[in-house]
């Protein structure tokens, strides 16, 4: 399967970033929304063509990509988008709940009453979304806009926050938003997230802890529930 990446709107690059890094960033957000579906096999003259870019810096998008474990690089085929199988899926969230929970954890000891602030109002902005008042979905900007990555970054653990926030962090987001419009579970993932943010400003980590293993958890058994019904059949691929 070719890949479909037809002229999007891209814009210039700001002042401080290359063209490979805006390519970069264009390709991911496309991966990550599905407007690249899974499986789809990365054409370099197709996308050379579609963002005005030569092969050198394509060639290093494509291995920021790679890095991110959005591309995968397969012998005598080049490079596809993944498309995890649902044992590997499986394994992804038993990953997040394990290393996520950690974080949690850590944050209640270490976050300050500022950052627990900032993170009270990213929730608040959540609430405040019109794809979520209308039940289409859960918030998805990335970054400092997003509650587990800002856990994650409160724990304090470089080593977390690297393999969290930079090595996984893509590939989990790319999940989280293909599942995110699931009947019920935006309000549901809503109110765990406060529930740990309660136990985090309480400073207690083991029930941090815990709420975060749950809340992982629960959208691992979603997404279990919608394989078994047939919704992801195109991951199996």
């Amino acid at each position: 399967m070719e890949t479909k990446i037809l002229p999007l709107p891209v814009a210039a690059p700001g002042e401080s970033e290359t063209l490979s890094d805006h390519v970069f960033r264009a390709i991911q957000s496309a991966i990550v929304k599905g407007e690249i579906a899974p499986g789809s096999k990365i054409s370099e003259p197709e996308l050379a063509r579609t963002y005005g870019i030569s092969r050198g810096p394509l060639r290093e998008a494509i291995h920021r990509l790679e890095g991110q474990k959005l591309l995968v690089r397969v012998a005598h085929v080049g490079a596809r988008v993944v498309a995890l199988s649902q044992q590997e899926l499986c394994e992804l969230y038993q990953i997040r709940e394990s290393l996520e929970g950690m974080a949690c954890r850590l944050a209640a000891e270490r976050m300050t009453p500022a950052a627990l602030q900032e993170l009270r109002r990213v929730l608040e902005a959540h609430e405040r979304d019109e794809a979520f008042q209308a039940g289409r979905g859960y918030y998805q900007q990335e970054g400092d806009y997003d509650f587990h990555y800002r856990i994650v970054q409160a724990s304090g653990n470089q080593m977390l926050i690297r393999m969290l926030c930079d090595e996984l962090y893509q590939l989990a987001r790319m999940y989280r938003i293909q599942y995110s419009a699931t009947p019920n579970r935006p309000r549901q993932a809503y109110a765990e997230h406060h529930r740990i943010l309660d136990a985090i400003a309480d400073g207690d980590g083991e029930l941090a802890e815990l709420l975060m293993r749950r809340h992982i958890r629960a959208s691992r058994l979603n997404i279990e529930r919608q394989i078994a019904q047939g919704n992801l059949q195109r991951t199996e691929a």
